[in-house]
């Protein structure tokens, strides 16, 4: 188990002794391990030691071992025995937003709620407004969460389905009747999230299927067989999500990743392009008058009807046929293109990052340069930086990331939109910062006319440089606030200012679907990490990956300059 699923077991341990009212040291113990553990710049490794662990305050001899033993990929039987002692409804509860173990255990007791259909039933009929801290509005609010809660939970993040993917994968080629293995479908196309997980596979005998699908189905991440047949089986992993797996010959091996990838979209524009020329096209392969036309490749699929490659990115249905026949596909963004990153919360701020840590990261990472934007005055929940506290907040900078260095640190500030739409420090304080990042952290019930009026006014700031997580979503929880994302977009051309790809996986925002028509609007691209943790700096990969569905190339994006020229762009652009 990785440090973030021994983070998240914590946490979830914590809940459940909370909801079994144990005594709240305990619970807080537990909560206490996982904040410092989240810290903690310490790899948790599968042979990590006590000792190791005890090291990091918060973290005793018992959590120690706990964590020691989760890390190990062993059954941790306390954690197993808790899950045993409530019931399942009620553990689903716990995955509503703004329902925390406090108020489950109170309705659980109050008005035998036992369930999300319980709940909504009492929601219904006004239940929950007499009760003590309650009201309207908190049952309102419970209703939203129970909303969103049913309407996002077969879906995972990216992020979160991608590592245990690819381990699969890897696995499957380590196979000795294997030949070919790949990711398909939507986890392929770098869908922000994704449902399921596709794979499929090539060998070079139908008769050595049965024994593939035998392998499949007893691999370590195995939680449950769904179904199993011969050339097609379907797993219920431990993590939760579904895998499926298709094998075929590698003779069919080109048209079943094709077809699998998708998009139905994608599948269904390529089969009429297919029958307009005679030619009937499917999973099992491409067929002109009967006969099987040989592909070795997708390459070779897309050169029967004289087109480019369409990366698996690109497969939506949205113009990627047109431009593959007119030979005006984007060469797009890759991650060897980057060449620093911005966006980056330190321990001045809601950060857990040192500025010497962050620099020698950086440096390591082979980064030319890199953007520190903590939080500003308003952000007060985050520990933003006062007015009064700029001038040593630079110090520090300098005192850590000084000239002596390989990289270029820029100064920067995430400072906040406030509700009409000026930024929470003066012009005096906002111009001694090499960039500007502004951000709305408030307010998000606006009509869409007041969000987007409030948003342009901070865009038409002369020191604002970057427009940050334009849409304020957080994938599977929290819906966008209503915002017109073509006149932002159009706001950000005329003022020139850059939109960021927030590359959280919780984020991805700007969303690719809008990137294209920034693109076409020659708005220029950040993609940052919003970083808050040293591992936060990865998460770049995730922006990368939106750039791409995005049809974003290298010069869209800003960070892939050089140090010099982003240097000559932030000055340009105060």
């Amino acid at each position: 188990m990785d440090k973030n699923s021994i983070i998240k077991t914590l946490e979830e341990i914590a809940k459940m002794l909370e909801l079994k009212d144990e005594n709240p040291f305990k619970v807080r113990a537990y909560q206490n391990a996982a904040r410092a553990l989240e810290t903690s710049e310490q790899d948790i490794e599968e042979n990590v030691q006590e000792e190791e662990l005890m090291k990091i305050k918060g973290i005793g001899k018992s959590l120690a071992e706990y964590i020691k033993i989760l890390a190990s990929g062993k059954k941790l039987d306390f954690y197993e025995d808790l899950k045993e002692s409530i019931t399942p409804d009620i553990l689903e509860m716990l995955k509503i937003p703004s329902l925390g173990p406090k108020k489950v255990k109170f309705l659980s007791e109050s008005l035998n709620i036992g369930s999300i259909v319980d709940l909504e039933k009492a929601i219904s009929e006004n239940k929950l407004v007499d009760l003590p801290n309650f009201g309207f509005k908190t049952q309102d609010n419970i209703a939203k969460g129970i909303n969103s809660y049913k309407k996002f939970r077969e879906f995972y993040l990216y992020a979160d389905v991608i590592d245990e993917a690819t381990s699969i994968i890897n696995k499957l080629k380590m196979h000795s009747k294997i030949t070919k293995a790949s990711i398909a479908g939507s986890l392929r196309r770098k869908k922000e999230t994704v449902k399921d997980m596709d794979m499929v596979a090539g060998i070079e005998e139908d008769s050595d299927a049965p024994e593939i699908m035998d392998y499949f189905t007893s691999l370590s991440e195995v939680g449950e067989i769904v179904a199993k047949g011969d050339t097609k089986s379907s797993i219920r992993l431990k993590s939760g999500i579904n895998a499926d797996l298709r094998v075929v010959k590698n003779s069919q091996y080109p048209y079943l990743l094709h077809h699998f990838t998708g998009s139905k979209e994608h599948n269904t524009v390529l089969r009429g392009i297919a029958k307009d020329k005679g030619i009937k096209i499917n999973e099992y392969g491409i067929f002109k008058d009967g006969k099987l036309i040989k592909c070795d490749s997708e390459e070779d699929i897309y050169k029967i009807f004289k087109m480019d490659f369409i990366a698996p990115e690109l497969r939506e249905n949205n113009g990627e046929f047109e431009a593959a026949l007119n030979k005006t596909l984007p060469k797009l963004v890759e991650e060897k293109d980057l060449k620093g990153i911005f966006h980056i919360h330190t321990t001045f701020s809601d950060g857990n990052i040192t500025l010497k840590a962050l620099c020698e990261k950086l440096e390591a990472s082979g980064f030319e340069y890199a953007g520190i934007s903590d939080h500003s005055k308003s952000a007060y929940y985050a520990g933003g930086i006062k007015s009064e506290n700029i001038d040593s907040y630079f110090d520090e900078i300098d005192r850590f990331c000084n000239s002596n260095r390989k990289i270029k640190i820029f100064k920067g500030i995430e400072s906040d939109i406030l509700i009409d739409g000026s930024l929470d420090y003066k012009d005096d304080i906002l111009k001694k910062f090499d960039f500007v990042i502004a951000s709305v952290h408030s307010s998000f019930g606006l009509s869409e006319t007041e969000m987007t009026d409030r948003m342009i006014k901070a865009i038409k700031n002369k020191y604002t440089t970057i427009l940050a997580h334009p849409t304020g979503r957080i994938l599977l929880a929290r819906e966008p606030y209503k915002v017109d994302m073509i006149r932002i977009i159009n706001a950000a051309s005329e003022n020139n200012v850059a939109i960021e790809i927030n590359s959280s996986p919780f984020r991805l925002d700007l969303d690719w679907r809008f990137c294209k028509y920034a693109k076409e609007k020659k708005v220029k691209i950040f993609i940052n990490p919003d970083a808050h943790k040293l591992e936060d700096l990865n998460n770049y990969r995730y922006g990368i990956n939106v750039a791409r569905k995005g049809w974003l190339e290298k010069d869209d994006i800003i960070n892939s300059l050089s140090k010099e020229e982003i240097e000559n762009y932030l000055k340009k652009n105060r």
